[in-house]
Order: C-alpha cells, then sequence, then structure tokens
C-alpha cells in the first residue's frame, strides 16, 4: 500500500511519501525552501527558523513539520519572504560578518541567502559582538565571529563513539558553539573537512589550508543559492 501523500505548496500540487519534512517535500517536488541549519540526513532541530512557512494560517519551521494529506502551504508570500529576510538581517548584524575577507566567500550560504532576498542595509543595528578566535586546536580554526549557532557541526562530526567534537557553551546572548579541547586532539584529517565542509558560513577553518576553488568560480559566483533544485 503506497505511503503517498498529496499536499500544496503556494497551490502547486505536491506528493512525497507520508511523514517527510516540508522542506525535503518542497526539494522533492522541485521547489527551494531556504535554510542554514538543517541537512538531509541529519535530524532536525529548527534553530535558524529560515525555512518558516505558513500552514493554516500558522508560522512553522518547514525542517520539523511533517506533511500531511491535504496540507496547504504558503512558502513564497510576501509575509513569509520578509520574515526570512529578516532573520538573515538580524544573523547578520548579531555577529561580525566581512564577506571580502572571509574564506568561505562564494560558498558562503548566509551569503548567498544575503544576495538571494538582496539584502542591502540591514533594518536592525549592528551589535559589534567581542568574539574570539580560538586556533588552539592543531586542525582548525573556530572564529566565532561568524558562527550562526546552527548546530550542524555538533549533529555532524562525532567520534566513534558517537560523542561530539563540538559542544554550546554558556547561555543566553553569550551562547557559543566550542570544540572540545581532549576529543579536539585526536580529531583527524577528515573531521577536519568535514567541518569545514558542513558549516554553512566561515566559522569552522582548516588549518594550513587556503582553498580548492578561487573565488570567481565557487559555488554560488554565478549561480544563486537553491538553483540546482530542479524536477
Amino acid at each position: 500500500m503506497s505511503n503517498l501523500i498529496k499536499f500544496k505548496i503556494d497551490n502547486k500540487e505536491c506528493m512525497a511519501e507520508k511523514g517527510t519534512y516540508i522542506v525535503d517535500a518542497a526539494r522533492e517536488n522541485g521547489i527551494y525552501i531556504p535554510t542554514l541549519c538543517n541537512m538531509p540526513g541529519v535530524k532536525p532541530k529548527g534553530s535558524c527558523r529560515v525555512c518558516t512557512v505558513k500552514i493554516n494560517g500558522r508560522l512553522m519551521t518547514s525542517c520539523t513539520t511533517p506533511v500531511a494529506d491535504g496540507m496547504e502551504i504558503e512558502s513564497s508570500a510576501a509575509e513569509i519572504q520578509d520574515i526570512r529576510k529578516s532573520i538573515i538581517e538580524l544573523i547578520f548584524v548579531s555577529g561580525n560578518h566581512f564577506c571580502p575577507s572571509c574564506e568561505k566567500s562564494g560558498s558562503c550560504e548566509l551569503q548567498a541567502l544575503g544576495y538571494l532576498y538582496q539584502m542591502m542595509v540591514p533594518r536592525f543595528p549592528y551589535d559589534f559582538p567581542l568574539r574570539k578566535v580560538d586556533a588552539s586546536s592543531p586542525k582548525i580554526i573556530k572564529d566565532q565571529n561568524r558562527c550562526i549557532q546552527c548546530k550542524r557541526c555538533i549533529k555532524t562530526i562525532k567520534d566513534e563513539q558517537g560523542r561530539s567534537l563540538f559542544a554550546f557553551r554558556n547561555r543566553g546572548h553569550r551562547i557559543e558553539v566550542v570544540l572540545d579541547k581532549e576529543l579536539g586532539l585526536m580529531m583527524t584529517e577528515e573531521m577536519a573537512d568535514l567541518a569545514m565542509k558542513n558549516c554553512p558560513v566561515g566559522s569552522i577553518l582548516k588549518k594550513e589550508k587556503g582553498f580548492d576553488i578561487a573565488i570567481g568560480r565557487r559555488k554560488y559566483d554565478h549561480e544563486p543559492i537553491g538553483s540546482t533544485i530542479k524536477l
């Protein structure tokens, strides 16, 4: 018996397996819903809220909400787009992001979303927080100025016992993602490469590495984020 169900995204008829999260179901139907914290195959947490949609008049995160039969989802309405843009602006002003000098420029998902939503001057004042760059690890540099607390590194970089090499420290506006000192000493080259790759911004950089692809030929230099999702 088929588990396929029907639903609508912006009045477009869609189909997906029952229980599929909206952001994944949208992707399967050729519809792009932006997200910074979500990764395919990793349990979602709804950390960034960029994937917000409206369902039956309620705002919900599409990465943590499964599709239901007959569900009608709003994703591209002006209200939703402005919410997403405001979230992106808040992320920019709450950190110290200077794209021209960032090693991840051109491959940064936050930067790409800034372009996608035509962010010029944020409507919010800049915080200019005092944050450190941790270079104590033998394998990586952790720049807290660029971290957006998306939890990707916490959820994906683990040792053979399943222990996460990264964790949250402090609370509230002082919260930051840090590398465990002891586990960090056992970080392999493969872990370091994966941590840098999975970070959507330039907060995790591998030591003694410049770049694989030159600026101008990077992922989002010619095609906007989400443009690769096609049926």
